[in-house]
């Protein structure tokens, strides 16, 4: 029984080393083959290489498909080196392009205020408006580009004479909506100034100003000490 498996085995392995020997030889006739043949060919060239030696389904365009990648990946690459070139085009000429304005109500002894509502405070005297951000006519701030904002104003009052009244209150309103504000009343100081400074997030279109609330005044502004500023 034994003699029997034995032979069986040595038979098996014989008959695989032929099966293998036979794969073997009708590879190498179908790739002599293809290199002999002269005829045309469906795709046009062949690639034995690619035949022979790799596994791919598409041979024939093997070679295309490769340039073709080449082609696409520099395409891609030189399309991002121009993005980048465009940022910093970008970059560099919206980088000198500040908006910021200063201005200062103009030289008064006299008072601004009391008045009946709010009201919005001009300052006429403008010594930068880069951007054109501000309107004198208006006493409001339009922002021209969407950004963080830095804003300070300060509110000044002499009043002139001992004991009297040193009464002020101004604010610094976003879109209707009071952002900031200073404000004094005593009847110690007949001078007082302060000075308030905050960041503030705008949209573009977005309206900022400074006003003096009803019943308050400034007075004595000979100096032009009352005045606003902003930058972005």
């Amino acid at each position: 029984m034994k003699l029997v498996a034995v032979s069986a085995l040595c038979l098996w392995g014989v008959l695989c080393l032929c099966a293998s020997v036979k794969a073997i030889g009708t590879l190498e006739l179908m790739r002599d083959a293809a290199v002999a043949w002269t005829g045309v060919l469906p795709c046009g060239k062949w690639d034995c290489e690619c035949a022979f030696k790799s596994q791919q389904g598409c041979c024939c365009v093997a070679n295309e498909m490769s340039t073709l990648e080449d082609q696409t990946f520099m395409r891609m690459v030189d399309m991002w080196e121009q993005l980048i070139r465009l940022d910093n085009d970008i970059e560099e000429v919206t980088g000198n392009n500040k908006i910021a304005f200063t201005a200062a109500m103009k030289s008064r002894s006299d008072c601004f205020g009391p008045f009946t509502s709010n009201v919005p405070i001009r300052y006429y005297t403008i010594s930068l408006n880069q951007g054109n951000g501000y309107n004198d006519a208006l006493g409001t701030f339009t922002a021209p580009r969407a950004g963080l904002y830095s804003f300070s104003f300060t509110a000044y009052s002499n009043v002139g004479v001992d004991g009297e009244r040193l009464y002020h209150k101004v604010q610094l309103i976003k879109n209707n909506e009071v952002v900031a504000s200073v404000w004094e009343d005593n009847r110690e100081d007949m001078e007082d100034s302060s000075t308030q400074s905050v960041l503030v997030s705008l949209r573009q279109g977005d309206q900022v100003y400074v006003e003096l609330l009803s019943g308050r005044s400034l007075c004595g502004n000979t100096k032009e000490f009352n005045r606003a500023r902003a930058s972005n």
